[in-house]
């Protein structure tokens, strides 16, 4: 029998504004494509969950980016957001560690996991709140009526061995930016990118099989802003 393809994989950063802008998109235009996608968080790793990384043949290939940049993405997702009807609030990153948010989505329920992508979503660029702040986001899970202890859950070693298998993952899949789309060999880096996976995505329902996509699928809540062909795309940081 012929080994059917893994299911299309959706790497997300809770850190990256275009990964929530990206998600938003898909979620309103395409909501089927998260529930049968397979969703996976990608995080700068703190020095130990980088250890861990390296210990299994893994690394990190995200670069930070240059003051100058970070300047331009604070302009660029103003403009992304107001076009969108979004309402953002910039956040502060002190100090943050990201193992927070996203191990708490990771040790989640699957049935649980998607309120508090929310939950964090709409603290972060909803109210420009401090994500990564252990107390504040057990506070938000027991407001939003999900298990506070989730915000713990970086302390959990098997938790936290799990979130270093998926950083191998992405690792594996050569994921360097955020958001991700990995569809078969085809791979999509980037927001102006989410047409693309769209379509290879219809074709392996149509086919089940992944092949290099003629055209995007059109997004016409986007107003075009996902057409862009820049080689070094701004909706690609992590």
């Amino acid at each position: 029998m012929t080994r059917p393809p893994a299911k299309p994989r959706i790497y997300f950063s809770l850190r990256s504004p275009f990964s929530w802008i990206s998600l938003q998109l898909i979620e309103k235009t395409r909501p089927e494509v998260l529930e049968t996608s397979e969703l996976l968080p990608y995080w700068d790793p703190a020095p130990e969950t980088l250890e861990a990384l390296k210990a299994q043949r893994g690394d990190y290939h995200y670069t930070q980016m240059s003051r100058a940049k970070h300047l331009y993405i604070l302009q660029d997702t103003k403009r992304l957001t107001r076009r969108l009807g979004l309402t953002m609030v910039w956040p502060v990153d002190r100090s943050p560690r990201w193992e927070v948010p996203h191990l708490a989505w990771l040790a989640a329920s699957s049935e649980d996991r998607p309120a508090v992508y929310r939950t964090l979503m709409e603290a972060r660029w909803g109210r420009g709140e401090d994500i990564c702040d252990e107390e504040h986001v057990a506070d938000l899970f027991a407001a939003a009526g999900l298990d506070p202890q989730l915000a713990r859950a970086h302390k959990d070693a098997d938790v936290a061995a799990r979130g270093v298998e998926v950083l191998v993952r992405a690792y594996k899949d050569d994921v360097f930016g955020i958001p991700y789309f990995k569809a078969g060999s085809q791979r999509f880096w980037g927001m102006e990118r989410v047409g693309w996976f769209l379509s290879c995505y219809d074709q392996w329902l149509e086919t089940g099989k992944f092949s290099q996509p003629d055209e995007p699928v059109a997004l016409p809540s986007t107003g075009g802003l996902t057409e862009s062909l820049d080689a070094d795309s701004p909706g690609g940081c992590g």
